[in-house]
């Protein structure tokens, strides 16, 4: 079984989309990681911080699922990450309301010892000094180390986040972040140039129009299924890194045709995902669902030609 550490915040959002809106719910990115990966054979680990208003019943969803959270830092006194947005019609766009850091604006990793040697590192998306800052602290290089990050952290960090993608080995961002990146409007381009940067693979997001994988001269592109029901988009992010990383800790398979499975696992489980507010979804899923829908995908993409 392959070691997964998971790196990202444990938040309260909430969330309205034209289909309703929530109260204070479960999320963060290491929550949805760590939940996705969770549908594969992995040993993994969650490295965050909360505060002391973060309920004990969000950390047990964790523990209940053999995720290990010595890596949580509770802060006594503290608060935890807090978000709120407002998604327009297309669901596509959303406007942030409100986002308080609290205990994340001075959080400080501690790599429990016992992943010290992790196979797979999935830096999920935060300050690129805590994502150093966990690199730093691995006992030799992993086989695997992925990163999220976003247009944020590029206008405000980008001399540190320049100094993470040396160290990584594939990078997961959407277009209009790959396109900031490089400012490369082809993407095909902007893939190369991030190459140079250090990842040996490119993964580039494009939500409901799916993903596109770079290496080298190879290109790979998975559609994102239609979907009958979106609710809401929050977190499916997160979640297709989840998948993505832990079918890669779970095989240990580090080729192109391997990272192109990874994908469409990814997709997979993030298709999931949207069907619900939150993690309402992710909570409930069954690995019969999650078999039939990788089904679909492959139903979705193959077919016969014949050249004439």
């Amino acid at each position: 079984m392959g070691k997964l550490l998971i790196v990202g915040s444990m938040a309260f959002d909430e969330i309205e989309t034209p289909f309703g809106k929530t109260g204070k719910i479960l999320g963060g990115a290491a929550t949805f990681i760590s939940l996705a990966a969770n549908q594969f054979k992995v040993d993994s680990a969650v490295v965050s911080v909360v505060g002391e208003d973060f309920p004990q019943d969000y950390l047990d969803i964790l523990t209940d699922r053999n995720i290990d959270i010595t890596g949580v830092d509770i802060v006594k006194g503290g608060k935890t990450f807090y978000w709120k947005g407002k998604y327009h019609n297309d669901l596509n766009s959303r406007d942030t309301l409100v986002t308080e850091l609290n205990t994340l604006g001075d959080f400080n990793p501690i790599v429990p010892e016992n992943f010290k040697d992790a196979d797979v590192v999935m830096l999920g998306n935060l300050h690129p000094s805590i994502q150093m800052g966990v690199i730093n602290q691995m006992k030799e290089r992993p086989k695997l180390i992925i990163l999220d990050t976003m247009n944020f952290w590029m206008d405000n960090t980008w001399e540190e986040l320049i100094d993470v993608i040396k160290h990584i080995d594939i990078i997961t961002i959407n277009d209009e972040e790959a396109r900031q990146l490089t400012s490369e409007y082809s993407l095909v381009k902007a893939a190369a140039k991030i190459q140079q940067m250090g990842p040996k693979y490119v993964v580039i997001k494009k939500g409901e129009h799916g993903a596109l994988l770079f290496h080298n001269e190879h290109v790979f592109f998975a559609p994102a299924l239609p979907l009958e029901e979106v609710f809401d988009p929050t977190g499916a992010g997160d979640t297709f890194a989840g998948g993505f990383a832990g079918y890669l800790a779970q095989t240990k398979n580090l080729s192109f045709e391997s990272i192109k499975n990874a994908i469409i696992h990814g997709s997979n489980l993030a298709s999931f995902c949207v069907e619900r507010f939150g993690t309402e979804r992710m909570l409930e899923l069954q690995k019969d669902e999650v078999d039939k829908r990788l089904l679909q995908f492959k139903e979705l993409t193959q077919f016969n030609i014949e050249l004439t």
